[in-house]
């Protein structure tokens, strides 16, 4: 079977299979625009409702979809974005985008117990504070809005475009963080004071002091906080775990993007043995701007190291050839006659291309071997060239998603 069928049959058959494709991989390699060619060209081939969800806070993804804008509400990609595009999409793509607030705002409505809870923790004063910076909460309700659209079972397939890396890493341990917050014995020794309103005799000197830097009322508000906030101890917990689940189940996958330049393959192998230690399903490792393979074949570095050596018994000939022409060729500049052509200018052009040639061979050799190294944990190895252009249209996402696709 070629590499090229391999590739085909592979994607197809993983975005048919799984529900939640996961895109990660560090910062600047093509992960957003790789998660985002994917959603497009899974919604033109397959019959399928599909979300492109990004929980990264760069708002890349609506450039590249050609959107104005788009937010925590998912919004549709009209019909006629693809029609623009050449193309008749089978089914439907949507995008969404993040919004930390929003999400916390829903959060507390569907789990504080009753109505006075849930108006007391949004009427907080700290609440808008907290709910921005405390315990990673950004990855926290990254999850939860991933979790929260899967159940609801609007969409057959969503793909998450995440953090880079490391933060990828915050992102997948944030259920496990806030449940074991949730249940610390620093968040109990916070608030048992003011919950009992007696402070110990071994506590009072610290509660003294901290009155008099951040106030008493600072620390009765963090009090008040996190007393209402334990009141959604269940619900918090219960989803945690739902959503850790999610992860580990048959319906989830991961995609890891990299490029093969040193930090970034680093980070994708750091991730790749992450992700199987923690026994979750890798679909695919895309391994973006890689060399082309002409310069692996054998026949092309023998022309490579003849034009590097020979190049001066190959430059009178061509120089020959361009003087017959009259000087002019249909596809370059024109050229004088023999006698006017610098043939020692030539040879050195000659053996400059040979070199670049075998010096990029290098390259790609080392390019090889790393790809198989990381190729090891996922079903498939994918590979995008080096484009011209930057990819900023929805055509443009769905010729590179049709690169990955056929």
């Amino acid at each position: 079977m070629s590499w090229g069928t391999e590739v085909a049959e592979g994607l197809e058959r993983l975005c048919s299979a799984k529900e939640v494709v996961v895109s990660t991989g560090s910062g600047g390699v093509g992960k957003t625009t790789t998660a985002a060619a994917l959603a497009a060209t899974a919604a033109t081939h397959l019959d399928a409702k599909v979300l492109v969800l990004t929980v990264d806070p760069a708002r890349r993804l609506a450039s590249a979809l050609g959107m104005a804008e788009f937010g925590n509400v998912e919004t549709r990609v009209e019909p006629e974005a693809f029609t623009d595009a050449g193309v008749r999409p089978e089914g439907q793509l949507w995008a969404a985008m993040l919004d930390t607030k929003q999400s916390w705002d829903d959060l507390v409505h569907q789990h504080a117990p009753d109505e006075a809870t849930r108006d007391a923790i949004l009427a907080n004063p700290l609440y808008q504070n907290i709910t921005g910076k405390f315990v990673q909460s950004h990855d926290y309700v990254a999850m939860e809005r991933l979790y929260e659209i899967h159940a609801s079972g609007r969409y057959d397939l969503v793909v998450v475009d995440t953090p880079p890396t490391r933060n990828a890493v915050d992102f997948l341990d944030a259920p496990d963080r806030m449940a074991d917050f949730f249940s610390s014995p620093l968040l109990r020794w916070l608030i048992t004071p003011y919950r009992s309103r007696l402070v110990s005799l071994a506590s009072k000197p610290f509660y003294t002091v901290a009155d008099r830097i951040l106030g008493t009322q600072f620390l009765e508000d963090i009090a008040e906080f996190f007393m209402l906030f334990q009141t959604m101890y269940d619900g918090f917990v219960e989803r945690a775990r739902a959503v850790t689940t999610l992860l580990g189940s048959p319906q989830t996958t991961f995609l890891v993007v990299s490029t093969l330049e040193v930090a970034p393959a680093r980070e994708a192998a750091f991730f790749l043995d992450l992700l199987e230690r923690r026994g979750y399903h890798v679909g695919a490792l895309v391994l973006n701007k890689v060399l082309p393979e002409l310069l692996l074949d054998r026949s092309s570095t023998d022309v490579a190291r003849t034009l590097t050596h020979d190049a001066g018994r190959l430059a009178g000939p061509v120089a020959a050839d361009l003087s017959n022409d009259g000087g002019s060729r249909a596809d370059g500049p024109a050229v004088g006659p023999a006698d006017e052509v610098s043939v020692e200018r030539m040879v050195h052009v000659l053996a400059q291309v040979g070199q670049s040639f075998l010096d990029y061979q290098v390259v790609a050799r080392r390019e090889a071997e790393q790809r198989s190294e990381l190729s090891s944990v996922p079903d498939l190895c994918l590979t995008i060239p080096v484009f011209d252009t930057d990819i900023h249209s929805l055509g443009g996402l769905i010729g590179l998603g049709e690169r990955l696709w056929t």
